[in-house]
């Protein structure tokens, strides 16, 4: 089937409005004159549940809003495959997420640049976070204000929250006012992407206010299919939509901002990566490059949860004619339930003395869930809920293609608990949890452990636990890694190797997986990458 030519002539072709893709097609059509076409596969973001904050629970299963990608059966997770939710909408992830704020330690992007990646040093990157935040609380050093991302704080503090705290306290875990700011270790409550009770994602943040300008066009439901290259140059995109093949060219660069599954799968699609493997799924290879697909990490969550007596917990104000007050409440004032994120408080810690850095997150909700996750459908008791997972996870995987049909999902293998120190990792921070739900700031609220429950003691026990029910976080990177090695896909400006007019900003871009959940990190190397592509 031949493609037509989309009418319109594009300097760039972004692909993918998520997080990165929507940031990029603000900040290249600022000038007014660069004309931007931004293709995205998913629909637009009109539905309610993508703005009322707890409607997060609504789209996490939702194929209208979400990819709904399924892992292989993975050899330490008891051969299971987990569920492995991507954006599908305009906004990508950052409309389906869970809200959370958080960019990392400045060591991860020391650590980038340390292995060959200048330019992106925490001193190099910082003033990119600075310039995409508008910071509620107001800027310093570290933090920003006026910039399109609003960060809010939580605007009630449950009194199962303040106990929390009040116990990390009593294990030597004080509250951190900013754990983006000064030092990441801590107790805290988490920032958010929210205002005034609505979910500020990157359409909203980054592309609503670019629409209006006249150099930016955007098709969704416009699912690419594959790059064209003339000799060693990326020209046009090949996409489908509403039954139709179209082509789109480009005078100055294509940009994928597809993220971690949808970039290496769309230049896999291309002939663009390893070849045997291409040749393998009937894609004859264009240009050798074996990095493409592969390094992918995640982290991987694991819950304890309690019964909770002496106070409401959330689980109660989400039903019947309590859960209408809520809904009531949300209308008139953007408050209550409806305007919470599923995770409250946290901390950062390190779970040995000798690490110089936090190696563990947690998240406090005090809610819990049927089957114990942190998603899904809140149980009729109340409950509260601490998740925790390993920062830096040593495990490696991969995506790779199925075959040559674009409609096709790929293999998507995280290699979860594969390295012993992931393993290690799983075990100690379901001993902190247990930890920092144990103190006796907590003693008058806490009830009998429902997750993992009393039987698991020892450490193979909670291993066990960790296989059997451990989940994504939701947080993939690193399948295009940015270096200058020959597993690397791209350089540090992020253009791909040994290809002309061809980028990569995303999360699948990072060296190594950061500290924190994904998306802050990932609009900073969409704004990066604006100021290295417009031209001087």
């Amino acid at each position: 089937m031949m493609a037509e030519q989309l009418d319109g002539e594009w300097d760039y072709l972004v692909v993918g409005a998520g997080s990165a893709g929507c940031v990029l097609a603000n900040r290249l059509t600022e000038d007014g004159r660069s004309r931007v076409l931004l293709l995205e596969a998913g629909g637009p973001d009109r539905h309610p549940y993508l703005h009322v904050p707890a409607g997060f629970l609504k789209t996490f299963r939702d194929p209208r809003f979400n990819w709904c990608f399924e892992t292989e059966p993975g050899p330490e997770v008891d051969g299971r495959r987990i569920f492995f939710p991507r954006g599908k909408v305009l906004g990508g992830s950052s409309a389906i997420n869970g809200h959370l704020w958080v960019r990392g330690q400045a060591r991860d992007f020391d650590t980038w640049a340390q292995r060959g990646c200048r330019g992106w040093s925490y001193a190099d990157v910082l003033p990119f976070f600075r310039q995409a935040e508008n910071r509620s609380a107001g800027a310093d050093a570290w933090r920003g204000t006026g910039g399109p991302q609003h960060v809010s704080d939580i605007h009630a503090r449950h009194p199962l929250c303040e106990a929390f705290l009040a116990g990390a306290a009593e294990l030597g875990l004080p509250r951190n006012p900013d754990y983006n700011g000064a030092r990441q270790e801590g107790a805290f409550y988490y920032q958010r992407s929210i205002r005034n009770g609505r979910r500020v994602s990157a359409a909203t943040a980054f592309l609503r206010p670019a629409l209006r300008r006249p150099n930016l066009r955007v098709e969704t439901h416009a699912q690419a299919v594959r790059i064209e290259l003339e000799g060693r140059r990326a020209t046009a995109v090949v996409f489908r939509q509403g039954g139709r093949l179209l082509r789109a060219t480009a005078r100055r660069e294509v940009v994928l901002a597809a993220g971690a599954i949808g970039s290496p799968h769309l230049l896999q699609l291309s002939g663009i990566g390893p070849a045997d493997p291409l040749r393998a799924a009937g894609v004859p290879p264009a240009h050798e490059l074996p990095g493409v697909g592969e390094g992918l990490q995640d982290h991987y969550a694991l819950r304890v949860a309690r019964r909770v007596t002496g106070a409401g917990t959330l689980n109660e104000r989400a039903r019947g004619l309590r859960l209408g007050a809520e809904i009531v409440a949300w209308l008139a004032s953007r408050r209550g339930l409806l305007a919470f994120s599923p995770a409250h408080a946290g901390v950062f810690l390190r779970s040995m003395p000798h690490l110089e850095e936090p190696d563990l997150q947690f998240v406090f909700t005090p809610a819990s869930y049927q089957e114990g996750g942190v998603t899904g459908v809140l149980e009729r008791e109340p409950g509260m809920t601490l998740g925790v997972w390993q920062l830096r996870p040593e495990s490696r995987g991969h995506v790779r293609l199925r075959g040559p049909d674009p409609a096709v999902a790929p293999m998507i293998q995280p290699n979860y608990l594969a390295a012993p120190e992931d393993r290690a990792a799983a075990v100690a921070g379901l001993r902190w949890a247990r930890r920092l739900l144990g103190t006796k700031a907590l003693a008058r609220f806490r009830g009998p452990e429902t997750v993992p429950g009393g039987c698991c003691e020892e450490d193979e026990a909670l291993l066990a636990h960790a296989r059997a029910r451990g989940s994504t976080v939701y947080h993939a990177a690193g399948t295009c890694r940015m270096g200058v090695d020959p597993q690397s896909v791209v350089a540090p400006d992020l253009r791909v190797h040994g290809l002309g007019a061809l980028r990569i900003a995303d999360a699948s871009v990072m060296p190594s997986l950061v500290s924190a959940n994904t998306n802050a990190a990932t609009i900073m190397i969409a704004e990066k990458a604006a100021s290295m592509i417009r031209p001087a």
